[in-house]
């Protein structure tokens, strides 16, 4: 089934060249082309140009664009939409001055926030988390990362990649897991750091590697956090 779209205002990331990325000052160009028609069937893009220049083309859907913006859908590469509940009051308390760490030593942060997620159902948090996939797909996203680091104990983490590999499973978006079991010492091991590192490299990961459900490995290498040393000990 073709689709044709005609009189886009304006259609984004147009290239010559095919590109695997842009960094440094390329990121400030945004390729375009104004006033313009996209030729698509069975969701491939077929050509594209300007209408002035549009061929005779048949088609089973034209769209007209006209006022319109086109442009390639979003690739969130850091998000967490599997959680649970929210962390509402944090954001009150750093409007009232308090500092991220502050707050964490109150408590709050992934510490609250996996304490959450520890009580809620796998099927309870599949649900709450479609409802924020759909959302950022309406809103243009086509490709995310997931990861997971609210659970903080084996069975909360393989139910958070459980679910995100289920929402890749379930809607037309693609979808990227990342494990990040240490994501915060959890406060059973408060006083034992590298006893967390080993069970989150010994127990954690071979689990996760078990039911396949992480194409990454993540740690949260931050002050109060974890470590380089750390780092590479989980990623080697």
């Amino acid at each position: 089934m073709k689709t044709l779209l005609t009189n886009i205002k304006e259609l984004l990331q147009v290239r010559d060249i095919a590109t695997n990325k842009v960094s440094g000052a390329e990121m400030k160009e945004l390729p375009t082309l104004k006033n313009a028609w996209l030729l698509l069937e069975n969701e491939i893009i077929l050509d594209f140009g300007e209408m002035e220049n549009l061929p005779n083309i048949e088609a089973n859907n034209i769209i007209d664009c006209t006022g319109k913006i086109v442009l390639p859908t979003w690739c969130d590469s850091h998000t967490h939409i599997v959680y649970a509940g929210n962390r509402e009051q944090e954001f009150v308390d750093r409007i009232n001055g308090l500092s991220y760490q502050e707050i964490a030593d109150n408590g709050g942060v992934i510490l609250n926030s996996a304490k959450k997620l520890q009580q809620t159902s796998e099927e309870d948090l599949f649900t709450q988390s479609a409802t924020r996939l759909m959302e950022v797909m309406k809103l243009g996203t086509g490709a995310i990362e997931i990861k997971s680091g609210y659970g903080l104990t084996t069975e909360a983490e393989l139910k958070m990649l459980r679910v995100a590999k289920k929402l890749g499973e379930t809607f037309p978006v693609k979808v990227k897991t990342t494990f990040l079991g240490a994501h915060a010492v959890p406060s059973e091991f408060k006083d034992d750091k590298q006893g967390f590192m080993d069970y989150v490299c010994n127990e954690m990961l071979p689990k996760v590697a078990e039911e396949n459900l992480a194409d990454y490995v993540d740690i949260f290498c931050e002050k109060g956090y974890f470590t380089v040393e750390d780092t590479h000990q989980l990623l080697s």
